[in-house]
């Protein structure tokens, strides 16, 4: 099944953030089993060229790939996807306007307004045909809720039609709320529990990135009604490891 049939149908998924541009990173995270991995271009310096190696490695090892992007910019959806990416993530998405125009980047006319190029995505031009239709069958949007403005339309938001599922960026959501890191203040709690009622209101897969490698925490938030789980990234997973085994080394000894 699809990432994006799995998202209709609410199923549960895990995946997680790739920051690192070395193509074993990533082998060795989709090797692991995650259902889809993110690889973030908004808060580390892959560049595009990477970008498309690294979905050439996940794509080998059948993981879809969603870019996390920059902005909400038509030019830069197109790329991404031309690279053959599975989906994006759009960060800071605050209205239905910002959702609208996110699907129509993705899509070609009459269902959006991406340009038509030829590039790994279409087979280097041997197969345009195919690949229109892999994109309706399988392309997945994630519009990123992480501003307060983002909570206060969230109705017409997640009402776009093409959206597939949201995740909530909770650092961006609470300093937009002028609490920022302060994850369990009472304001932002609300405002993350009003995103998942939304959700479940219009059917859409609802996500949190568990930034820390906590298994706890990633299971609370299942139990909250969250199903597009990003757990943790690549940094903070090799930092953690790192640390805890070092830790429990040096006390022991």
């Amino acid at each position: 099944m699809s990432l994006k049939a799995r998202l209709t149908h609410h199923e549960l998924t895990i995946g997680s953030w790739i920051t690192l541009g070395h193509p074993s990173i990533a082998e060795i995270m989709a090797k692991a089993g995650f259902d889809w991995l993110v690889l973030d271009t908004e808060h580390s310096v892959l560049e595009l060229s990477e970008v498309q190696a690294l979905i050439q490695v996940l794509d080998g090892q059948q993981c879809p790939a969603i870019v996390r992007l920059t902005s909400n910019h038509p030019d830069q959806i197109k790329r991404v996807m031309d690279a053959g990416a599975t989906g994006i993530m759009v960060p800071m998405i605050k209205s239905a306007e910002d959702a609208r125009a996110a699907v129509d980047a993705v899509y070609y006319p009459p269902e959006g307004t991406r340009g038509v190029g030829l590039a790994r995505a279409q087979g280097y031009g041997t197969s345009f045909q195919a690949y229109q239709q892999w994109l309706r069958d399988n392309a997945v949007v994630i519009v990123m809720i992480e501003h307060i403005r983002a909570i206060e339309n969230i109705d017409a938001i997640l009402s776009t039609p093409g959206i597939d599922a949201y995740i909530i960026g909770p650092y961006d959501l609470s300093g937009s709320m002028g609490q920022p890191g302060e994850l369990d203040h009472p304001d932002v709690q609300a405002a993350i529990q009003q995103v998942l009622q939304a959700g479940i209101h219009h059917h859409k897969a609802g996500g949190i990135h568990v930034v820390e490698p906590d298994t706890a925490a990633l299971q609370q938030r299942i139990k909250q009604g969250f199903s597009f789980l990003g757990y943790s990234l690549d940094i903070r997973m090799l930092d953690s490891l790192c640390r805890t085994h070092l830790n429990m080394i040096r006390t022991s000894s």
